[in-house]
């Protein structure tokens, strides 16, 4: 027999979900996981597969969760080939690469940097910007300025040759519009968690390719590009920033994980509210990855063509993620 707390409870859960729009699922994607999978680490994208390796060799040493994600995606940032990440990256309109970068911790202590010029390693000062100041943001010169205060090396600004390349060509018509899945938006995100238990992630990207001057996308927007609950789950988003500021997509993510969502779920939900919000949905990409504190994880994405890496003990692999529009 069902006990009074617990019709309480269930009623509770579904009275708030009407309120707040939650798509209705069913017992299967409320049950809490049997066992718990640690530590893992998830990052998007086919760049993942060397990041999730660079985060394998701190959580297979019972390293915690934050130094994991930090060296796993400084990996990419390294990568001067890499035309969405890093100094290497498609640069501004104005032929500038300007580089955005958060990072989160168990505690709900977290830092990010925007419109950050010159330094290779971006998340590496979103960390101290967490972990030095009484902060979440710095941006523009003064990140460049706090960066170089602790030590960071000022790179030359200079293009690499093929997105130099790419940049010369756009130039000749100077038309915007994002491609969907083609490499001129995509951030890579990274959530893991750790032998302990403990959940962290962080984000960096180079942003939109001939994006305006100044803009700042998703990434560094703890809550928006990345988003940790110690208690409940993480998630990281790419694709398009602009979808995903509008409606917090990874706290969205997390939220609806509360809410006793599996993470692919939540994944699925936060893209229906994102498609439900973006009447030009079918003109972009906009992928989800959530990881609960049992170790389950999820993705789903407006398009198809979204893959994510994921790393366990069992092996680091790519996964294609199920997609919204057919």
């Amino acid at each position: 027999m069902t006990s009074r707390r617990k019709f309480i409870q269930t009623a509770g859960f579904a009275g708030a979900a009407a309120l707040i729009g939650l798509p209705e699922i069913s017992l299967a994607e409320k049950r809490p996981a049997s066992g718990t999978t640690k530590p893992i680490v998830l990052s998007t994208w086919k760049r993942g597969l060397a990041a999730n390796d660079g985060a394998w060799k701190v959580l297979s040493a019972n390293g915690r969760a934050l130094d994991a994600v930090e060296k796993g995606v400084n990996v990419t940032e390294a990568d001067f080939t890499d035309r969405s990440v890093g100094l290497g990256a498609l640069p501004d309109r104005d032929g500038h690469v300007t580089l955005d970068a958060s990072i989160m911790d168990e505690h709900g202590s977290c830092g990010s940097v925007a419109f950050l010029q010159h330094i290779m390693h971006p998340v590496s000062v979103a960390r101290l910007v967490m972990e030095k100041t009484p902060h979440v943001m710095l941006v523009g010169e003064g990140a460049l300025q706090f960066a170089l205060e602790n030590g960071f090396k000022k790179e030359p600004d200079k293009l690499s040759p093929a997105s130099e390349q790419a940049w010369k060509e756009w130039l000749k018509k100077s038309e915007y519009k994002p491609v969907v899945n083609i490499e001129n938006h995509d951030t890579i995100g990274m959530i893991a968690l750790d032998a302990a238990g403990n959940l962290s992630g962080s984000c960096t990207t180079s942003g939109l390719a001939y994006k305006m001057h100044g803009r700042v996308g998703d990434s560094p927007i703890i809550g928006a590009g990345m988003y940790v609950d110690n208690e409940v789950g993480a998630a990281c988003a790419t694709g398009v920033g602009e979808a995903v500021m509008k409606i917090c997509g990874s706290f969205l993510v997390v939220e609806y994980m509360r809410q006793g969502m599996s993470p692919d779920a939540a994944c699925r939900a936060a893209v229906k509210r994102l498609t439900e919000r973006n009447p030009n949905y079918k003109d972009i990409q906009v992928g989800f990855l959530a990881l609960n504190k049992q170790g389950e994880t999820g993705a789903y994405a407006v398009q198809h063509g979204f893959n994510y890496a994921l790393c366990d003990s069992s092996g680091n692999k790519l996964v294609d993620a199920d997609f919204f529009v057919n």
